[in-house]
């Protein structure tokens, strides 16, 4: 786990090299790395998990044999979770390795099956590879984008004298911008609140001239340029599932176990970022089951540790679920109290690692990764993707209804969609409770949402005219919809920078692709049986949780309690950012409008979590351009 950066067919000097390469030294605080030959550099700053010696340093140069002895140099981020299958494999096959790590496999398997060995990676990667017999770059990144990758052109072939294209790649926008002439806000994005989740799946970039490299694909590049081809897509991999739920449930239980499994093999400690509900306590219990079996020679065993983000007073607090977990399996927990005043002068810098526009502060994700490295924790396993993949999200299986039949099919779902509000009425858009007024109001929204489609080209679904996916049902296409194009991607960036911004790992069985083809390829019924939601998830770990976490139907989340925040120990924050003259002058906002929104939270008692994004997703496209723009 690392932060890359290359450049091809343009000469740079060291001095400048080191530069982009030491705008992410958060990413990786255990080494750097630097190699140049000719018109190409690639760089590497280091976060050592596996095989922590010296011989897992990047770049790599592979020396193992087959006569291709010093030909690939590689810069890597990520890692491959089934190396050792694939090192044994490749031994067979007459290579040789000289260290423990995964990226001199990447190399060797590059080696014997080109841009294929992509097929045979179960893990998260966005990594360069240097041909220089070829002089030629091959650049990937992984299936669903957990890892980042961008890129730029330098220049066009007219600009550099008729000698090809320049280009330069790196894990955040940041690392290329020295590079560039200039740096200038897209503001079509960064002036557009609704269009927060709807970017990252695309090429489309917060700064002019940069690109995102997409998820799921590879690329050749030389002089001529850079030329892409997507090698996975989800909906070329849906499989036959076993036709009764419990045969679907065991199914679902041994390969998440076995996720889990790949993901415990570590050098470094492994712990948890445990909230209490049900996606990272199921992720948690599977880890103590796993340790028990002692069932992988690469296991680590230091694991025993949850990490709690507590909100006290708050809406937002879910610690006491956590502690449940956590005494369930006789295990310390570090309660972490997340206190805005001691973080709040380190804003500005957490925006200008994030780089990106969200909705809410970065304030809390980043004080909890942060503290799992002050406990020399490097390595986190966590259960994020549950919800965009399982049906997790009430505005999302509602929209089982459209499939529901007869009265026990809807109830299945009025069930699950009710019983997921909390009953103190915290937190809830849901008044009437009545299986008849959720009916009616989930009606009037089909019609709203469907008059508003037309109006916003961006929310159109991408995959839409794609068969397999018309023959998904109602939830399934929603759900495809969330898990690739919208939500999921970007929280999988989000997570990668709040914990990379303190060189900490986060690793995600649910986002194994095993586990995302079964769920892309499970029918309704069987996320939302019983009339719970994630009922799957919830059905094949019970065994190992405690039952009331395993079935317990309200949900938070984690989340930053901003309107608490705006209305107490944040106000005289907020309130000097609105006087202030650089707020009033940013051109990337609605000063006065902006301002209101932020003054309607702070002055009213009955505020909703709803008004606080809003007011705080107003006022992001300022921080940002003070804290981003001003300072590349």
């Amino acid at each position: 786990m690392c932060g890359i950066f290359g450049v091809i067919n343009k000469k740079i000097d060291k001095a400048l090299a080191d530069k982009c390469i030491d705008r992410m030294a958060h990413r990786g605080p255990d080494g750097r790395g630097l190699w140049q030959e000719g018109g190409t550099t690639l760089g590497h700053r280091r976060l050592a998990i596996l095989d922590l010696s010296d011989s897992g340093a990047q770049p790599m140069i592979y020396e193992g044999s087959k006569g291709e002895n010093s030909r690939y140099v590689l810069s890597f981020n990520g890692e491959i979770f089934n190396f050792l299958e694939i090192r044994e494999e490749l031994k067979k096959k007459g290579y040789v390795f000289r260290s423990d790590s995964d990226s001199e496999v990447i190399l060797a398997a590059f080696i014997e099956w080109k841009e294929k060995c992509l097929n045979k990676f179960n893990g998260m990667w966005a990594f360069l590879i240097w041909d220089r017999k070829e002089e030629r770059l091959f650049a990937a990144r992984d299936r669903f984008g957990v890892k980042p990758l961008f890129y730029t052109y330098l220049n066009e072939e007219k600009d550099n004298g008729g000698d090809g294209v320049s280009l330069a790649f790196g894990s955040e926008m940041k690392v290329i911008t020295p590079l560039m002439k200039e740096i200038r806000a897209n503001r079509s994005i960064v002036t557009d609140p609704g269009r927060i989740v709807y970017y990252e799946s695309t090429g489309e970039c917060v700064i002019e001239g940069i690109q995102r490299f997409p998820a799921g694909c590879y690329a050749y590049a030389d002089k001529k340029g850079l030329k892409i081809e997507r090698w996975w897509n989800t909906l070329d991999n849906l499989i036959s599932l076993p036709p009764s739920y419990e045969e679907q449930v065991v199914m679902f239980r041994e390969l998440f176990l076995d996720a889990c499994k790949l993901r415990m093999r570590s050098d470094v400690t492994i712990g948890t970022a445990l909230s209490g509900g049900l996606d990272s306590s199921a992720t948690i219990c599977a880890m103590a089951h796993l340790a028990k079996e002692d069932c992988d020679v690469r296991m680590n065993k230091d694991w025993q540790h949850a990490y709690v983000a507590t909100f006290p007073g708050t809406t937002m607090d879910e610690s006491e679920y956590a502690k449940k977990v956590t005494d369930h399996l006789n295990i310390n927990s570090s309660f972490i109290t997340i206190d805005p005043l001691k973080a709040i002068d380190k804003l500005d810098d957490f925006i200008y690692i994030f780089e990106d526009v969200y909705l809410t502060s970065p304030i809390p994700m980043m004080l909890l990764y942060g503290a799992l490295r002050e406990d020399n924790t490097l390595v986190t396993i966590d259960g994020h993707g549950a919800d965009e993949l399982f049906g997790g999200y009430t505005f999302d299986f509602i929209n089982a209804l459209k499939d529901a039949r007869g009265r026990e099919e809807k109830d299945m779902v009025l069930d699950a969609y009710i019983g997921s509000f909390p009953k103190d009425g915290s937190n809830i858009s849901l008044k009437n409770t009545s299986k008849s007024a959720v009916e009616l109001n989930f009606l009037k929204r089909r019609i709203k949402d469907r008059l508003r489609s037309t109006k916003e080209g961006y929310k159109r679904v991408r995959a839409a005219e794609d068969e397999r996916y018309k023959q998904m049902d109602s939830l399934n296409k929603i759900l495809y919809a969330s898990s690739h194009e919208t939500i999921l991607p970007t929280l999988l960036r989000n997570y990668d920078r709040y914990s990379m911004a303190s060189g900490v790992e986060i690793r995600m069985p649910f986002m194994d692709y095993r586990i995302v083809t079964l769920a892309m390829s499970l029918g309704w019924k069987s996320k939302l049986h019983g009339g719970y939601s994630k009922s799957i998830v919830r059905d094949a770990m019970a065994p190992f949780m405690p039952k009331e976490i395993a079935y317990r139907r309200t949900k938070i989340g984690f989340n930053t309690p901003i309107v608490e925040w705006m209305q107490g120990p944040l106000k005289e924050y907020f309130t000097d950012i609105t006087a202030s003259s650089d707020f009033r002058e940013c051109d990337l906002i609605d000063p006065e409008q902006t301002a209101a929104k932020v003054r309607a939270v702070i002055d009213d008692p009955g505020a909703t979590f709803a008004m606080g994004e809003i007011a705080f997703s107003s006022l992001y496209p300022y921080l940002w351009q003070k804290n981003v723009l001003n300072r590349l």
